[in-house]
């Protein structure tokens, strides 16, 4: 397959898989990256030896292939990071890519360094390439797995920095301490003068990119598409200059030029998104069945209980440790913190890196080329297939799938309910078009975007598609009108609820099918309550405090059949099941009363009884 005619059945044999496994990733809801990793080997020289080195020219081609493939995979990737999603958890984010990065760089290479008996430059080598997880599997994760803003935006920025850290670290590795021996100023200076090379050269085309974008007329007919392809070429351009300039800089010149150029407002940028997307589907299958060809399962084996001992170390041990610390705070919740704990898969920098150095490395040091393949491939194989596709069930074991909901008006009643439902574990998104609102929103920990709430465009970046709840909050009865109109016509949202603060507008959002909450009638009832029922009063606000009122449907087949005499038995104290409601019509159950599927049961009591009542009750995921 080497000779000119034997490039169109390779290339036709890899994309097809990766067409296939795109296809298995969706209809699965499993991240593709797994099913790549096994077409190669199936069409490797460990399975049906199809596809090998030669079928690529040698290291070389390969080498050139799959460095221009990364670049633009992580373009693409950087393209996507917004400033407003780096806001989400800025702490957090910071910790995971400077005290995470060292903590697993070090405590790595030294569990390489006594469980596989080698080289302290070879276990620093490793180190370095599996700080990197990337967004060609964290992102597909985050697809199939709707978590929290804040916990996505982490692991995505964390994912995209750390690539770049891997990649310059591990190329100053090799060339200083592998190949040329230790020294450790030759390292800081290599990797500094890496990186600040690259972010130079980052900063310089997007400012041309931009420019070209904005400010010169591309075509009078064809626009978009020449948008496209200026940012695909620019892209390719990036990473070669950098690359000229000093080697393995081009990473971290095209990440820079990808954030810059995504947070710059460009014309066209969701065709250019779209595009992108596309282009690195198409990249990233022909990237991860190339690589996965040249996996060998002798270097696997030869690494014997040391290769386990690692892997355990590596997932077991450094990830969770390494994320606890970093994320320690209050804006993640345990569940959370153990979540993002077990999901750190490596992907496509540790992949590409660790094959190209293995074939330098082969005819001067087999054992150490072996070690450092089977190394990494094995953390590989071992992270996406129990971390990668079991995401979701982690996630759901953890219980840190939340309800969507997006709060259009970020003033004291939109922040005042989007404080309750974070407490109660939701993902909250508010929206205002005013930047001192949202600044004050930020600021208070909530995930907030700037907008106009009644632009179509602003609500689908806020992910309306998986809301299950929007709440019009704004202190306008017309926007408010305009948004419950905008929802319930474009969008397919469970529950609209709006505010309504002039009394006689009730009436029009009602025919709507919209629920709307009169200000002056709430306001008049909470007043009569403190006049007329005030230890009932009272108890309302201690329980806004301290206690939480939640609502489950029966679903679970453990609740059908069961009296709430028998539900009453394994609940925890502190709690009451307050209402059973059934075809519409709410009651206080008696304690003889069955429940049937679809009966709403609401728990009242102290906020961690209710919790570990709707545990207990373990509804199925919706």
């Amino acid at each position: 397959m080497s000779t000119g005619s034997g490039i169109i059945p390779l290339v036709v044999t890899i994309l097809g898989l990766g067409v296939v496994a795109q296809i298995l990733a969706d209809r699965l809801q499993i991240p593709s990256v797994l099913f790549l990793i096994l077409a190669g080997i199936a069409v490797g020289p460990e399975g049906l030896d199809i596809v090998g080195l030669d079928s690529f020219g040698g290291p070389e081609p390969l080498s050139a292939i799959v460095g221009l493939s990364v670049a633009i995979i992580i373009f693409e990737g950087a393209f996507h990071l917004k400033i407003e999603k780096l806001q989400q958890a800025p702490r957090e984010s910071l910790r995971l890519i400077t005290v995470g990065a060292l903590v697993s760089f070090i405590a790595t290479a030294v569990a390489v360094r006594f469980a596989l008996n080698t080289s302290w430059e070879l276990s620093f080598l490793v180190g370095a390439l599996l700080i990197a997880t990337g967004p060609t599997v964290i992102t597909p994760i985050l697809k199939v797995v709707p978590v929290r803003d804040r916990v996505g935006a982490a692991l995505e920025t964390e994912g995209i920095v750390n690539d770049v850290t891997a990649a310059i670290l591990a190329v100053v590795i090799f060339d200083v301490a592998v190949v040329g021996g230790t020294r450790l100023p030759l390292l800081v200076e290599g990797f500094t003068s890496r990186l600040g090379i690259g972010v130079l050269v980052g900063v310089f085309t997007a400012a041309t990119m931009w420019y070209l974008l904005k400010h010169v007329d591309l075509s009078p007919t064809n626009a978009v598409q020449n948008a496209r392809l200026v940012v695909l070429i620019g892209a390719i351009v990036t990473y070669g200059l950098a690359e000229g300039l000093a080697p393995e800089a081009g990473i971290a010149a095209v990440a820079t030029a990808g954030i810059l150029l995504g947070n710059a407002d460009v014309p066209y940028e969701e065709e250019i998104e779209a595009f992108k997307g596309d282009i690195t589907l198409i990249v990233l299958s022909f990237v991860f069945i190339s690589l996965a060809t040249l996996l060998s399962f002798a270097d696997l084996v030869t690494l014997g209980l040391g290769g386990i001992l690692v892997v355990v170390a590596v997932v077991g041990l450094i990830r969770p440790v390494s994320v606890l610390l970093c994320t320690y705070g209050e804006r993640l919740t345990v569940r959370e913190r153990l979540f993002m704990s077990a999901i750190g898969p490596r992907g496509i920098i540790p992949a590409s890196v660790a094959t190209l150095f293995a074939l330098e490395l082969r005819p001067t040091n087999p054992d150490g080329a072996a070690i450092l393949v089977g190394t990494v491939f094995l953390v590989i194989l071992t992270t996406v297939v129990f971390e990668a596709g079991f995401a979701r069930h982690i996630a759901q074991a953890l219980n840190v799938l939340p309800m969507r909901v997006l709060i259009v008006g970020g003033g004291r009643v939109g922040r005042g309910l989007a404080e309750r439902l974070e407490d109660r574990g939701e993902n909250v998104v508010i929206i205002d078009n005013d930047q001192a609102t949202i600044e004050t929103a930020r600021n208070a920990g909530f995930s907030a975007r700037h907008g106009d709430g009644t632009d179509i465009d602003v609500l689908q970046s806020a992910g309306i598609e998986n809301a299950k709840i929007v709440a019009a909050a704004t202190a306008d009865d017309d926007v408010n009108l305009l948004i419950a109109q905008l929802t319930n016509s474009k969008f397919d949202v469970e529950t609209v609820i709006a505010r309504v603060n002039t009394p006689r507008n009730v009436e029009a959002f009602e025919e709507l099918g919209v629920r709307a909450i009169s200000a002056n009638d709430a306001i008049a009832h909470e007043m009569d309550n403190a006049i007329e029922r005030p230890a009932l009063s009272e108890w309302m606000t201690e329980l806004g405090r301290t206690g939480d009122v939640q609502e489950i449907e029966v679903t679970a087949e453990k609740l059908v059949g069961k009296s709430i005499k028998e539900l009453d038995e394994y609940l925890p104290d502190g709690v009451l099941i307050a209402l059973v409601s059934r075809d519409g019509e709410s009651q206080i159950p008696e304690p003889d009363l069955i429940l049937e599927y679809g009966d709403h049961l609401t728990f009242v009591g102290r906020r961690d009884a209710v919790h570990e009542a709707i545990k207990q009750s373990h509804p199925e995921p919706q």
